[in-house]
């Protein structure tokens, strides 16, 4: 069925480290072409469950289908031509300078002989410009701070071009304007075609730049949908212990969750 627009699919995926399960029988829809962003308390699996999806982990069940395809059945090469993951740290330490962490992207679309395609340097700058880092391009990566490593991972992964993208807290490290930044990047990547799924750690940037909202806790999928729907008070009192208010930010028009503690 590959082709067909159905987004991210993951049904009772359940991940056992020994006999500790990290997360149980978790299910939801990502749809195409939205940002859905994974949230939850500290250690409520969403890491994890990001790992699951993006087959670097193995559940010990369950199902993970993108537009209609089983992923983690794919061979490694076809499952990255499609899916990039951008996780939280990177712990690459190599000599290697941005341009060509960039280009690493890229592989997965090279012939086996090792012969890249024509528009591959194109697609490396506009994957650098779209994240924000071609003002370091020379720079090694070891010599980048955490927030510009990020940004690089990033365009690692825009350099792929995923029809979906996983990011692990994407605005870790970054400061204010880099986060905005990032967050209006991926809404853009969104709007053309690519299903993009990010676990946030801040529920303001969830309620003003996602579509959809995945709530987990302790493991196991709690509440799934449209952003605002879901993002209930109630909903956030029992999972975060907070108290929250829908708002219209005055600057943008965007939605904006005011949260406090009771």
């Amino acid at each position: 069925m590959s082709g067909v627009d159905l987004g991210l699919e993951v049904e009772a995926v359940t991940i056992r480290v020994g006999a500790t399960t990290l997360v149980d029988e978790a299910g939801f829809r990502a749809p195409a072409g939205a940002v859905t962003a994974l949230l939850g308390p500290n250690g409520a699996g969403k890491s994890t469950l990001l790992r699951a999806i993006a087959g670097v982990d193995r559940p010990a069940s369950g199902s993970v289908r993108f537009d209609g395809d089983d992923l983690l059945a794919l061979p490694r090469r076809e499952r990255a031509r499609r899916v990039a993951f951008v996780e939280q740290e990177s712990s690459t330490e190599l000599p290697l300078s941005v341009r060509a962490v960039v280009a690493l992207g890229r592989t997965p679309h090279e012939t086996a002989f090792g012969g890249r395609d024509p528009d591959a340097a194109r697609i490396i700058d506009t994957a650098m410009t779209a994240a924000g880092v071609t003002a370091f391009a020379h720079r090694e990566l070891p010599s980048l701070s955490g927030g510009e490593r990020q940004r690089v991972m990033l365009a690692r992964a825009l350099a792929q071009q995923p029809r979906l993208l996983l990011l692990d807290e994407p605005t870790n490290h970054l400061d204010v304007g880099a986060q905005l930044d990032v967050l209006a990047a991926l809404r853009h990547l969104a709007t053309t075609g690519t299903t993009v799924v990010a676990a946030l750690h801040d529920l303001s940037s969830a309620a003003a730049h996602a579509d959809a909202v995945v709530v987990l806790a302790r493991g196991q999928v709690v509440a799934a949908g449209p952003t605002a729907e879901t993002l209930t008070p109630g909903l956030l009192r029992t999972v975060y212990g907070i108290d929250a208010q829908w708002m219209t930010n005055p600057l943008t028009g965007r939605p904006l969750l005011a949260v406090a503690r009771p």
